[in-house]
C-alpha cells in the first residue's frame, strides 16, 4: 500500500514543476507577442485604409492577449511564492485545503470549489 502522504507530496512537487514550466512558456509567448505590438504606420501611401484598420484591430487584439499573458504570469508567480512559503493549496477565503484534482487542472487557483 502506498503511503498517502508520500503520494500527496509527489503530486505537490509535480504541481511546482508545472508552475515553473508554465511561467517559462508564458515568458516565451510574451516575447513573441511584444513583436506584434509595434505601432501601426499611418502612411496613406504604403498601406490602404482597410489594411490599416485591420492592422489596428490586430494590434488591439495583441494588446489584450498580452494583458491575459501578464495576468496569468502574475497568478503563477503568486502560486509559486505560496508554494515556497508552504501556503500553496489552501483556499484564500476559508483556509481549507484545495483538492489536488482542482490544483492539477489549474495550478494557480486560489479558492476551493465551495468558495469559488
Amino acid at each position: 500500500m502506498v503511503n498517502l502522504n508520500i503520494s500527496i507530496k509527489c503530486d505537490r512537487w509535480k504541481l511546482r514543476l508545472r508552475i515553473t514550466d508554465e511561467i517559462t512558456a508564458l515568458k516565451k509567448l510574451s516575447v513573441r507577442s511584444l513583436e506584434s505590438l509595434a505601432p501601426v504606420q499611418l502612411d496613406q501611401q504604403s498601406v490602404g485604409r482597410i489594411s490599416r484598420m485591420d492592422a489596428i484591430q490586430q494590434q488591439s487584439m495583441s494588446v489584450a492577449y498580452e494583458d491575459r499573458l501578464q495576468y496569468r504570469h502574475l497568478a503563477l508567480v503568486a502560486a509559486g511564492k505560496r508554494f515556497d512559503e508552504d501556503d500553496y493549496g489552501y483556499c484564500l477565503n476559508c483556509c481549507d485545503e484545495i483538492v489536488i484534482g482542482r490544483l492539477m487542472i489549474g495550478p494557480a487557483v486560489t479558492f476551493c470549489i465551495r468558495c469559488a
